[in-house]
C-alpha cells in the first residue's frame, strides 16, 4: 500500500510505503527503509518497535480531522492514498471547462446550499444528498461559476444523476 502522509499541517507529504512480511512489516519511507514490527492491541492504536524502541500510537478523529498521538504529542495528520485520490480527481473531470457534479448514490436531496450564477471555491458545499438517514454535503470539485442546478429540494437521485454543473 502507498500513501502520502502530510503530518503537522505541513504542506509537504512524505511517500509511505507499506508491505506485511512475514511476522512484521517492510515499511519505506520517503525512499528510506524501515524495519517495523506492529501490533494492534485494540482500536485505534498501535504498538510499534523501530530499530528497538518502542512507541504507542494512538489514532483520534475528531469531524473530519485525524490526529496522532504520540505519548503527550498531539500532531495533525493528513493521509491521502494516491489511487483514490487520482480516481477523485478523474472523476470530478478536468478543472478547464465545465464540471458536472453527479450523484454518488441513490437518496433524496435534503437541501440546495447555492444558487445558479453564484461563484463557488473548490471543496464548497453545493446540495445535501441523504441517503439511508445519512446527510453527505455535495461539494464542488473546482472553482467557478455555478452554471445550473438540475434538481430540487425533495427530490429523488439517482447514482449518475447530475446535481449541478460548475464552469
Amino acid at each position: 500500500m502507498i500513501f502520502e502522509v502530510m503530518v503537522g499541517g505541513k504542506d509537504k507529504a512524505h511517500r509511505l510505503e507499506i508491505e506485511k512480511s512475514g511476522s512484521g512489516w517492510k515499511c519505506r519511507l520517503g525512499g528510506s527503509a524501515i524495519a517495523i514490527d506492529a501490533i494492534s492491541p485494540r482500536p485505534d492504536v498501535l504498538s510499534l518497535i523501530i530499530a528497538g524502541r518502542s512507541y504507542e500510537i494512538r489514532r483520534e478523529h475528531t469531524g473530519t480531522n485525524l490526529k496522532i498521538w504520540i505519548g503527550s504529542t498531539c500532531l495533525p495528520v493528513e493521509l491521502r492514498d494516491p489511487r483514490s485520490l487520482r480516481s477523485r480527481l478523474k472523476a470530478a473531470g478536468d478543472k478547464k471547462g465545465p464540471a458536472k457534479i453527479v450523484a454518488p448514490m441513490p437518496g433524496r436531496v435534503v437541501r440546495v446550499l447555492v444558487g445558479e450564477d453564484q461563484e463557488v471555491e473548490a471543496g464548497q458545499g453545493i446540495l445535501v444528498v441523504e441517503a439511508m438517514k445519512m446527510q453527505n454535503e455535495i461539494k464542488s470539485p473546482k472553482k467557478g461559476l455555478v452554471r445550473k442546478i438540475s434538481t430540487t429540494a425533495g427530490a429523488a437521485v439517482n447514482p449518475g444523476d447530475v446535481l449541478a454543473t460548475i464552469e
